[in-house]
């Protein structure tokens, strides 16, 4: 069985001659034919090279891996009861979804509060975030949950100024924060600004702080989908010297008159801005998170990516010792930018291996008493069940989930109807709800009482579809959580789930589900 899709793929607008009769290794056509004008992704090379390494159409898509991993959280089920109540009284009458409790509370001082147990992590700076940043950043803070602010931002935008190489004012990063701020409700939710090597180098945190009123900012190690840094492609000559200018890495050198000419000339239509790989030292990190609290920083978070298991100790145990706030570890496959399309799928630790292994880390230095960050799994969660999974797999130690494809699908459906409303132009399958916002969005009536008919109105749709899909995942996320007898995130459990196959409960640690309650049901039997 080939767990990868080779050599065709909707990602790299690519496909096979011979659709039906594939070869499983090389993902070739059967019968390489002498006259193919080349539709595959080897054809598409022939002529497009490195281009074909990225996911395409770049800066209107978010992309994720198609690799099927061996095992993934489908294969667990979540084990319901009929039997009591954990955290309400077990009463038929009060025990009823809507009263599991979804807050959650986290930091040394436990001072951040999120109304829903999960996070969007960096959000940077592709066009496909920026673009939608107005309804993702609307969207979070009135749903009161965590947004991050991805890195780049500041060396991407044409307008921020710099004094002696240090961010000192900026239009991009400021209009995000602001967004956000001027949408949170009651203090829940959290602005976070994270870095890479080239936000460091540029003070994007310090600034930040320092003049944007943020608390919270993250160290980034990496993500689940690649193991380089980040990468955007560029169309302009003049903005690619801009980069090149403030240190980026550009691809071709756009300072080059050879270059110059071939861009000027046609013969090639984008270039590429690469971030540098970090280089982790305990020495570095230390004196990173002693930088940024004595620069203001409230909360330092760390997020870490699919990297080896070693590093993941090493993430784990730095979070630990350094008393970092929270630990988010992002499994591979996932993704909202121009990743490399293969390294995507093809490099890195899936997410119930990665989760599973930071459960088993974070047990042995829970079990010789040593501080743990909350901790926070990411890697391809969009409903409320995988949710419900991810907590428990982690449990009592996970206590958010980070999503972003679902957040960004969310507020991009959400300004399309908006559009469409304003255009006059609904298509029939979303007509039939209604023309306008009130009748279309299921939330908007809760929405308009909770905001105010004037606050409601200058809502971006894109901010209502977001809020309107996190109300979809709560009430979700409360008939499982009610259904399993759990009326808060900190009662959960890993007894909440149970194995389909053994290969996952190996991996995992959960019972196999004709292993579960073997010893309860044998007693309860023999009395």
């Amino acid at each position: 069985m080939s767990f990868s899709k080779v050599n065709s793929s909707a990602a790299t607008l690519t496909k096979n001659r011979t659709e039906s009769s594939v070869v499983p290794t090389s993902g070739m056509c059967v019968t390489c034919v002498d006259g193919c004008i080349g539709m595959c992704e080897i054809g598409k090379s022939a002529f497009r090279g490195h281009e074909v390494i990225y996911p395409q159409p770049f800066g209107v898509i978010t992309t994720a891996g198609e690799k099927q991993y061996p095992v993934d959280y489908s294969h667990f089920n979540i084990m319901g009861s009929c039997v009591g109540a954990h955290g309400i009284e077990a009463d038929s009458e009060k025990a009823i979804f809507p009263a599991v409790n979804l807050e959650v509370r986290f930091g040394r001082d436990k001072g951040i509060k999120f109304r829903l147990p999960w996070i969007i992590p960096g959000i940077g700076s592709t066009n496909v975030a920026k673009n939608n940043w107005e309804g993702i950043a609307v969207g979070a803070a009135t749903a009161g949950i965590g947004l991050t602010i991805g890195e780049n931002v500041v060396g991407m935008d044409p307008k921020a100024r710099f004094e002696k190489g240090k961010a000192v004012d900026t239009d991009d990063l400021k209009r995000r924060v602001t967004l956000y701020k001027e949408s949170q409700i009651d203090g829940y939710g959290a602005i976070v600004v994270q870095a890479n090597v080239e936000d460091t180098k540029l003070g994007v945190q310090e600034y930040a702080l320092k003049e944007l009123g943020v608390q919270c900012v993250e160290l980034k190690w990496g993500q689940g989908a690649k193991d380089i840094g980040g990468e955007v492609k560029i169309k302009e000559l003049k903005r690619a010297q801009l980069l090149h200018e403030r240190g980026y890495i550009v691809l071709p050198n756009p300072t080059d008159p050879v270059v110059i000419k071939a861009f000027e000339k046609g013969a090639f239509k984008e270039f590429e801005r690469h971030s540098r790989v970090g280089m982790v030292t305990e020495e570095g990190f230390a004196k990173r998170v002693e930088e940024l609290r004595k620069a203001g920083a409230r909360y330092v978070f760390l997020k870490t990516g699919a990297y080896r298991p070693a590093d993941l100790a090493l993430a784990l145990k730095f979070a630990s010792k350094y008393k970092i706030d929270l630990l988010t570890v992002d499994g591979a496959g996932g993704g909202t930018g121009m990743s490399p399309w293969r390294m995507m799928n093809e490099w890195g630790v899936p997410p119930v291996e990665l989760h599973s292994l930071l459960y088993r880390y974070a047990k042995m230095l829970s079990d010789k008493g040593e501080y743990l960050p909350t901790l926070a799994v990411a890697g391809g969660f969009t409903f409320e069940d995988q949710i419900f999974k991810g907590l428990a797999l982690g449990a009592p130690f996970v206590k958010l989930v980070g999503m972003a494809r679902g957040p960004i699908c969310s507020a991009m459906v959400g300004k399309t109807i908006g559009r469409s409303i304003q255009d006059n132009q609904l298509p029939v399958y979303v007509e039939r709800f209604g023309g306008s916002k009130d009748e279309i969005f299921v939330s908007a009536a809760e929405l308009r009482h909770k905001l105010g008919d004037d606050r409601f109105e200058k809502m971006p749709p894109g901010a209502i579809g977001m809020y309107t899909y996190f109300e979809r995942l709560a009430q979700g996320l409360r008939q499982l959580m009610a259904g399993s007898r759990k009326f808060g995130i900190d009662y959960m459990t890993r007894n909440d789930l149970a194995s389909l196959t053994m290969e996952a409960a190996e991996i995992s640690g959960i019972p196999f589900i004709m292993d579960v309650d073997k010893a309860e049901a044998e007693k309860i039997l023999s009395k």
